[in-house]
């Protein structure tokens, strides 16, 4: 397990484990309060990036803003699905029960695993995400509910970006839900609220 992380035992043995994962710059402990505010009583497990950009921990390499190391991007990919096949055997979690919740960086690599594998995830929640990859065939996601939140303003991940994931997602077979904020690429309080409410709708029926 060569990804540095801390893993949080919850109270409810059937909720999905979260997976958070950090935007640029973070690390492990930066998304803790957002699992306590989506369900306090599942268990986490948050991971840092291997790869660093400028000293600032990321996921995988990019090449200018907003344009990825596709290569790298697979070779990070595939890493951090095997650490979660290794992770369900260390803390004895249920692997088709993991839910991920990235913002930027970290969504961009969650959004990933659902590009190149079936069924890595039981859902995710992805702040401010961009398209991973373009032109390759995607895996049915037929069961895989996402949470996109999007900022009208944001400089990053455009509008237009947003569409595009949505569509994508869509077409293979996962069931999306957008909510936009009139922000830019911060992380705001209503679209963490409307994150909540979206999970507990989800998952804890």
């Amino acid at each position: 397990m060569n990804l540095k992380h801390i893993f949080r035992k919850g109270t409810d043995s059937e909720a999905p484990t979260l997976l958070l994962l950090h935007g640029t710059g973070g690390d492990e402990n930066d998304l803790l309060p957002l699992a306590n505010r989506i369900y306090p009583g599942a268990s986490v497990l948050s991971v840092r990036g291997n790869v660093l950009e400028n000293g600032m921990p990321r996921f995988f390499q990019r090449l200018a803003e907003g344009v990825f190391d596709e290569e790298d991007l697979v070779y990070r990919t595939q890493e951090l699905h095997d650490f979660l096949d290794q992770a369900a055997v260390t803390y004895q979690i249920e692997r088709d029960n993991i839910v991920a919740v990235g913002y930027s960086n970290g969504a961009n690599i969650a959004g990933s695993l659902l590009f190149h594998y079936p069924n890595p995830l039981k859902g995710a929640i992805l702040y401010h995400p961009m398209v991973p990859r373009r032109g390759i065939a995607l895996p049915d996601m037929s069961a895989i509910p996402v949470f996109i939140g999007a900022g009208t303003n944001d400089p990053i991940c455009t509008a237009q970006e947003t569409e595009e994931l949505n569509r994508l997602l869509t077409e293979a077979g996962a069931d999306v839900t957008v909510h936009w904020d009139s922000y830019g690429h911060q992380l705001t309080v209503k679209e963490v609220e409307a994150s909540a409410a979206w999970f507990t709708e989800m998952f804890r029926k």
